[in-house]
């Protein structure tokens, strides 16, 4: 089935009644196979009264015992559907109610029983919605003479009969191997799968990238329809008449040190212009890829479905294949096509004006972050022309004045100084991350914000769908719990309202924490407070950068299929958009122009479009966010895996950290130099008998008094480490304090 229950139950809105014919063309069931498979699932979904067929049309009947989730599985079977909305609870669902379903998938759930002051409601699994799992790591076992791959993941309590093709699967025999599902469990049927790839003989002998991105079923290369596709890409024809002309202009493109630079990553330049006294004009110019890679082709509907480039290391699995980047990449000393924001700012970094505009470019010179860091100490690099030293002079002058600005109205910067940068914007993670090593980097990022923002607001205030980039507010108890292991570092944090929280109180903490020795485990600690960004169709607020609301990616769109999107409004809004009221209408606006904001009270695209565009990005901003997260944990599993192997080879070794979580079971400590977080399991402590003080966030030694607590500094010993699970086991060698007076009284009366 080419689609999801998920995907078919999206088009069921206010519960209006839908044709076959339109769930097939929005479904893509155009064979034989494929409307088969839809008919079934419309008669499956009618008998189980989730739609009602009325006329020969179905609608959806909403249930208000159903709710629907996302599925968090233990590994001793038991899990939880987790709803969308956060004050929403978790529905405890046992083992005997999942029929079938996998930690993951997107499930309806049906309450069995209420819940109570502390108890979750009880539920079972109604639905499957959406399968997360299309493929798993397994080891190979052989039973009854039959082949069955047994998944890694011990929350995954299923084996799954091996179909042969054409793999040695004797001599796989508890081999690690990748293994694709073919079918999910159907009654009393198992799951079947087939080998795709046998990894290695352990985890440890496996490629680490490899590991992640078979766990994460990531795609290794492009399909061969859509290499086919990419091969047949040539330039598009000058249309120079329909844009404007910036080629005598000195371009420059500013990117990291490098002998190999992806095409996919040349996809921003800027130009300074001095226009008066006190005036520049700044243009920031993105690739223009909309009218190469159109709706509905090979190309961009495998780009539809990755969503977003990944990043293992130095492999790169891009959005789109290079040879398609290639043609339209602005590579030094070619002519390009881009989509500019013009910006007229003053000193003071202030835009006074702007204008977005189709253009052509032509990139003089692609400079180095080294070479930009020369020439701001008041050196020449070799082979740099002065007239370009002077203009990225002007540059470095006009980013930090706008970087002024955005501090000022409470935007904050993490510096985590290894962080390695894959955007020329605040990226993925929704702060915005700086290195103290790479000051050419907020050289570029700044303007590149401003365009986001600019976009967003711009084409928000003339009333088209958008996608828009949203990062949420912090939970208050995750903030509260980092004041408190601040406090214990002698490091007071402060709120400007104790019962909300705003991105100054973040400016501010960082502020403090520039101070202190424990700086860089106090940065990943407030990093860690943050929720991950995610993609909307409503303009709300973006809390790393400060912004109330309306901000989008416009930067990137060879690497973010969002972005590609939003290029496409764009270009409808310039190419389509009604710049009067009526055609009769005397007075017009630039729809351009920042003179058009405040002045647009019409429908800007035409009917059909604007539903169109709508419906579209209603469809799609979940999923892209889903890719994103997707993306971000393999990215972060492969760090765990480096980290995991790294502290294997120092078993035994003794490091300095800090308690940054306790429970019952033990505290975690986060090694300083290395930002490893470990387990001190409570069964370690062998002086005393520890007990867990849960408000005072400590435990204590019933004889001994000693205590560890939250934000207390120890030594660790590496006891042991589990690669592929990534859990690093310590011994606790020194650390810890003796309970004083007034703390023994609050033990004792808790």
């Amino acid at each position: 089935m080419n689609f999801s229950i998920a995907s078919l139950l999206s088009n069921f809105v206010d519960e209006k009644l839908v044709a076959p014919k339109v769930l097939e063309k929005k479904l893509g069931a155009t064979d034989d196979g494929s409307l088969r498979q839809l008919q079934i699932a419309l008669d499956a979904l009618e008998k189980i009264g989730i739609l009602v067929k009325e006329r020969g049309r179905y609608r959806r009947v909403m249930d208000e015992g159903v709710v629907e989730g996302k599925l968090r599985c233990s590994s001793k079977g038991f899990c939880f559907a987790i709803q969308d909305d956060e004050d929403a609870e978790d529905i405890y669902i046992r083992e005997s109610n999942l029929s079938t379903a996998w930690n993951g998938d997107r499930v309806l759930v049906k309450i069995l029983k209420e819940g109570s002051r502390r108890r979750s409601p009880e539920g079972e699994v109604y639905v499957i919605l959406d399968r997360s799992i299309t493929s798993v790591l397994a080891r190979i076992k052989e039973a009854e003479s039959l082949y069955r791959a047994v998944p890694l993941d011990d929350r995954l309590l299923f084996e799954l009969d091996l179909r042969a093709n054409g793999q040695n699967l004797a001599d796989a025999i508890d081999h690690l191997v990748h293994v694709e599902i073919l079918r999910y469990p159907l009654g009393q049927h198992p799951p079947v799968g087939k080998v795709t790839q046998i990894l290695g003989s352990d985890a440890e002998a496996a490629a680490d990238t490899e590991i992640v991105r078979c766990k994460h079923d990531l795609p290794k290369t492009f399909p061969d329809s859509v290499q086919a596709a990419s091969a047949e890409y040539e330039e598009v024809a000058d249309d120079s008449e329909n844009r404007l002309d910036l080629r005598e202009l000195l371009t420059l493109t500013i990117k990291p040190d490098g002998d190999e630079i992806r095409a996919d990553t040349l996809d921003d330049a800027i130009t300074l212009e001095k226009i008066a006294e006190n005036r520049w004009r700044l243009g920031i110019h993105i690739a223009d890829i909309s009218d190469l890679i159109l709706p509905g082709t090979p190309v961009d509907l495998e780009a539809e479905k990755r969503g977003t480039s990944v990043y293992l290391g130095e492999k790169v699995l891009p959005l789109i294949p290079e040879t398609v980047a290639q043609i339209c990449c602005l590579a030094p000393e070619k002519d390009r096509k881009a989509l500019s924001v013009l910006l007229t700012l003053d000193e003071e970094g202030q835009v006074q004006e702007y204008e977005i505009t189709p253009t052509l470019v032509r990139v003089d010179r692609l400079v180095s972050y080294s070479q930009v860091e020369t020439i701001l100490k008041g050196e020449t690099p070799e082979g740099i022309a002065s007239n370009l030293q002077e203009t990225i002079g002007q540059l470095a002058t006009l980013s930090k004045n706008i970087a002024q600005h955005r501090l000022g109205r409470g935007a904050f910067e993490l510096n985590l100084p290894d962080t390695k940068f894959h955007y020329d914007d605040e990226g993925a993670i929704g702060a915005l991350v700086v290195s103290s090593l790479l000051p050419a980097r907020s050289l570029i990022i700044e303007f590149m914000i401003l365009a986001n923002q600019i976009i967003a607001n711009h084409f928000h205030q003339l009333g088209v769908p958008m996608i828009y980039r949203v990062h949420p507010t912090p939970h208050l108890d995750d903030v509260q719990e980092l004041m408190k292991l601040a406090s214990n570092l002698e490091i007071e944090l402060f709120l400007e309202d104790e019962e909300s929280i705003a991105p100054q109180d973040y400016y501010k903490f960082t502020q403090q924490f520039a101070q202190s020795p424990s700086q860089k485990v106090l940065t990943y600690l407030l990093l860690s407070t943050l929720k991950p960004a995610f993609y909307s169709t409503t303009p709300k607020g973006h809390f790393g950068l400060a912004i109330e609301q309306g901000y989008t990616h416009f930067t990137s769109p060879m690497r973010r299929y969002a972005d590609l999107l939003v290029h496409r409004v764009i270009h409808a809004v310039l190419e389509q958009g009604r710049d009067r009221r009526t055609s009769r209408a005397k007075e017009s606006v630039n729809l351009r122009h920042s003179s058009a904001l405040g002045k647009v009270n019409w429908n800007v695209l035409p009917a059909d479009i604007q539903n169109d565009f709508q419906d579209i990005f209603s469809e799609i901003v979940a999923h892209l966010s889903e890719q994103e997260r997707v993306a971000q944990e393999a990215q972060s599993d492969l760090e765990g895996l480096q980290k995991a192997e790294f502290m294997k080879a120092h078993t035994g070794e003794i490091f300095s950290g800090v308690i940054t979580g306790v429970q019952s079971y033990g505290f975690f400590v986060e090694l300083e130099d290395t930002l490893v977080e470990g387990l001190v399991h409570v069964s370690s402590l062998k002086d005393d008998w520890y007990e867990y003080r849960s408000r005072q966030q400590m435990l204590v030694g019933r004889k001994n008094r000693n205590q560890y607590r939250l934000g207390d500094r120890v030594d660790v010993q590496v006891k042991s480490v589990d690669y592929y699970r990534q859990q690093i086991d310590l011994v606790a060698v020194s650390g810890g304090n003796i309970a004083t007076g007034e703390e023994e009284e609050e033990i004792i009366e808790e």
